[in-house]
């Protein structure tokens, strides 16, 4: 794993360096989450609107709104597919949950990918991490945990 800025950039996901989140392939599943950078820019999450299992999500389209005291946005999906599980009973004990840890219990769906060609259109290794790193270094950003 790479670590620029304090940021994490695991090796073992893909990336939207679009919509700055990454996706970890299991099967013909993808677990989803916001990244490191994500999570930083947006500060610490206060609220997140859910989808339930069984919904069907598109590409590009939004999956959730996030909130934190400085920003609301939505947080859009990768993939096609549809809902398998959501990540809400973590973030309803600790709504930071993804500010602590984004890439491990911060995960936030699990969606089963409906047109697998789409995997194509997402960053790996080099790829992700150069983007990141420039957006590092442009932004001056330091990546932090929340802590209690």
């Amino acid at each position: 794993m790479e670590v620029w800025g304090g940021c994490a950039l695991p090796d073992d996901v893909l990336y939207d360096l679009e919509a700055d989140v990454w996706v970890r392939l299991e099967g013909s599943a993808a677990t989803i989450g916001m990244t490191d950078v994500a999570q930083t820019r947006m500060g610490r999450l206060v609220q997140l609107s859910w989808k339930e299992p069984g919904k069907r999500v598109a590409r590009g389209r939004p999956l959730s709104v996030l909130e934190s005291a400085k920003w609301v946005g939505p947080m859009v999906s990768p993939l096609s597919g549809t809902i398998i599980a959501n990540n809400r009973s973590v973030f309803e004990e600790d709504i930071a949950a993804a500010n602590r840890d984004p890439y491990g219990t911060g995960w936030i769906y699990r969606i089963e990918v409906e047109n697998r060609a789409e995997i194509d259109l997402l960053a790996v290794g080099a790829t992700a991490v150069n983007h990141y790193r420039n957006i590092i270094d442009s932004e001056n950003i330091r990546c932090y945990r929340c802590v209690d």
